[in-house]
C-alpha cells in the first residue's frame, strides 16, 4: 500500500511513487538506515553548523541501538520528539524542516512510515532552498531512490 504526502511540497509524483515502491521492499531496519543518511545529507545540504549537537547525536545512537535491538520504543520515540523540539528553538524555517527530516528519521525506529515523511520533508527543503525549481526536486528524489537501493 502507498504512503500519502502528509505535508504540503512541490514534488516529483512519479519518483515519489518510485521511492514509495522500492520503500515497500525494505525491512524497517533498513529504512532507519537510509533514513540516518538521508538526515546526514539534508543537513549537510543547509550547511546546519551544529552538527555535534548532543540531542542530534543522542537521536542517531537510539536510531542505531533500536536496530540492534538494544532501545526501547518509549526511547526511539523521546529521541526524535527531542529533536523535534530542537527545530522548533530554531528562528530559520530551513533549518526547523531539515531537523524535522533528523526528527523522523529517528522515529523511524518507532514506525516504518516515518522515513517516507524524512523524505518528504527532505523534499521540503529543497523547496525552500530553491522554490518553484523542478529539476533540483527531481535530482533530490534520485539522490532518495539511490540512496534506499544501496541499504541492503
Amino acid at each position: 500500500m502507498s504512503t500519502k504526502t502528509k505535508i504540503k511540497i512541490t514534488d516529483n509524483i512519479n519518483l515519489r511513487k518510485q521511492l514509495d515502491a522500492e520503500y515497500e521492499t525494505h525491512t524497517q531496519i533498513q529504512l532507519c538506515k537510509y533514513a540516518v543518511l538521508l538526515s546526514k545529507h539534508i543537513l549537510s545540504i543547509v550547511n546546519y553548523k551544529d552538527m555535534d549537537n548532543p540531542i542530534i547525536r543522542a537521536g542517531f545512537a537510539v536510531n542505531e541501538k533500536w536496530q540492534e535491538g538494544n532501545a526501547t520504543m518509549h526511547e526511539v520515540r523521546q529521541a526524535g520528539f527531542a529533536i523535534h523540539r530542537l527545530a522548533k528553538e530554531s528562528d530559520s524555517l530551513i533549518i526547523q524542516t531539515a531537523l524535522r527530516v533528523a526528527g523522523q528519521s529517528v522515529a523511524t525506529g518507532h514506525m516504518r512510515e516515518h522515513a517516507m515523511v524524512a523524505s518528504d520533508y527532505a523534499v521540503k527543503v529543497v523547496n525552500l532552498l530553491f522554490p518553484d525549481n523542478a529539476e533540483i526536486v527531481t535530482q533530490e528524489r534520485l539522490w532518495q531512490i539511490e540512496c534506499l537501493k544501496s541499504v541492503i
